[in-house]
């Protein structure tokens, strides 16, 4: 165990030294708020308060921030971890790997140091962001939420973290080149925010690309969070009316369903466990042939 917390450390070391690297593993969580900070959230606000004008325009307010801010810390769980391998891929391509083989490092010991470091890099950036979040909420649309639901979201966070980390480890595994892995970055932060049902509200979507969307473990992970944060604001929002609460939650990607199945937070805890395990296990059998 000595011997994965050195490995660890020195992979933790590397991933927040370079600046530019953590930058861009957060990259689409920081346009996500840009976006609805200077473009979309007004716009959102707008057709909100038109559709429920005994809202008040500080309730639209605090829905419209609180969804967004689900959508960021969800994102940050997946893009993270990605961020993490980036020390792998280094060490491969740069021939790393030989030293470790001559050295008594076994490889398997090896393995658990990568996906350990990319799982906590994503939880301790998401933990960052999700603060930033809880406070940005508070002071300035006054939202605030008990110890209950924080902890709620965090364990979902948490999961997804490790979920995403693995499947993370996977791809990167595949990658043999730099290039190849900013590539595979670029595409993964410009499509995840759509996967994600954060850019534009899934509802707004095509009913086929709807479904897909909400196949995917992107976006079921990002459900259970979103329930939790907006809990609150959409019962203010809507005054509490039933068929209001259930429409905005099909628009915005609060609830989600494949045809007629809805999914739960059951199934999702039960897919990021089996992305966990099936995943960790692939990634561990291609990062140990990489090695050699």
């Amino acid at each position: 165990m000595n011997i994965v917390g050195t490995l660890m450390s020195r992979n933790l070391r590397l991933f927040f030294r370079d600046r530019m690297g953590v930058f861009f593993s957060l990259l689409s969580a920081l346009i996500l708020f840009l976006l609805y900070t200077l473009f979309l959230g007004s716009n959102q606000v707008d057709g909100l308060q038109e559709s429920f004008p005994a809202a008040t325009r500080d309730d639209v307010k605090g829905f419209v921030d609180t969804w967004m801010f689900a959508g960021i810390v969800g994102i940050t769980a997946v893009t993270t971890g990605l961020g993490a391998m980036n020390v792998f891929v280094d060490d491969s391509s740069s021939g790393r790997f030989r030293d470790f083989l001559v050295s008594p490092i076994r490889r398997e010991t090896l393995i658990v140091g990568y996906l350990l470091s990319a799982a906590v890099v994503a939880l301790i950036m998401t933990t960052v962001v999700l603060i930033i979040s809880l406070v940005y909420l508070y002071l300035v649309d006054g939202v605030s939420f008990d110890a209950g639901t924080i902890a709620t979201v965090y364990g979902f966070l948490a999961l997804s973290c490790v979920a995403f980390a693995a499947l993370s480890a996977f791809a990167v595994s595949l990658v043999r080149t730099a290039g190849a892995y900013s590539a595979l970055s670029t595409i993964v932060g410009t499509i995840l925010g759509f996967l994600a049902g954060s850019y534009i509200p899934v509802g707004a979507l095509p009913e086929g690309v709807r479904t897909v969307v909400n196949a995917l473990p992107f976006m079921q992970s990002a459900v259970p969070v979103r329930q939790e944060m907006t809990a609150d604001s959409l019962q203010a929002l809507t005054g509490g009316s039933p068929e209001a609460v259930t429409e905005l939650q099909e628009l915005f990607g609060i609830t989600a369903s494949v045809g007629d199945w809805a999914v739960t937070n059951t199934y999702v805890v039960i897919i990021l466990a089996a992305m966990t395990v099936v995943f960790t296990l692939l990634a561990a059998v291609r990062i140990r042939r990489r090695i050699g």
